[in-house]
């Protein structure tokens, strides 16, 4: 081996050389992976921050849905209490009709007028009943046919009444607390002559 007059071979000399560029490529190394490694944390953090955005979002729509919700039964509960009486109020009405008829025919002698006061004292305290529960008759004679409250049978032809104003009712509607229960079943006056 050669010295150079220092008591150094040219081996040694890139010996240390080589070291330090491996030594900065062991340092690049690293330096690249810490990067990497934060990078990664970086992608991971958005990742975990968008799905947490998303979880918010569900939460909060399912705390808008469990809202609704509970205004729906709210809602409902109000009907029920409201509307409670409505199966029994449907019940009644048959009686009252039967009452009605009871009435008119014990009203066409006059042997039986004692009991058509009992029974028309029987009919109105019903009809009392009924009004405590918000229950009203529907108006239909010499009223305009109105398809929302009656319920045509027939049509009549009558010169002294308008078209479509109702003639004769044949059983009373009602309504309870504003919804109906039962339409009045009518018959309506059209012009003679008309189909």
């Amino acid at each position: 081996m050669q010295n150079d007059g220092n008591g150094k071979t040219p081996e040694s000399e890139t010996l240390p050389s080589e070291q330090k560029a491996s030594e900065a490529h062991e340092e690049h190394k690293k330096k690249k992976k810490k990067e990497e490694i934060i990078e990664e944390l970086k992608q991971s953090l958005e990742n975990k921050e968008k799905e947490l955005g998303e979880l918010r979002e569900r939460l909060l729509y399912q705390q808008a849905d469990f809202e609704n919700f509970k205004k729906l039964k709210a809602k409902e509960k109000d009907e029920a209490v409201k509307y409670g009486n409505e199966r029994l109020v449907k019940e009644l009405l048959p009686v009252i009709d039967n009452l009605e008829r009871a009435i008119e025919h014990g009203g066409k002698t006059d042997d039986s007028k004692a009991i058509v006061e009992g029974v028309e004292l029987t009919l109105n305290s019903f009809l009392k009943v009924l009004e405590k529960f918000k229950v009203t008759r529907v108006e239909a004679l010499e009223k305009e046919f109105d398809p929302n409250v009656h319920e045509a049978i027939a049509q009549e032809a009558c010169e002294d009444k308008a078209p479509g104003t109702v003639v004769t009712e044949l059983q009373k509607g009602y309504i309870m607390d504003g919804r109906l229960l039962r339409p009045s079943m009518v018959t309506v006056a059209k012009q003679p002559g008309e189909e």
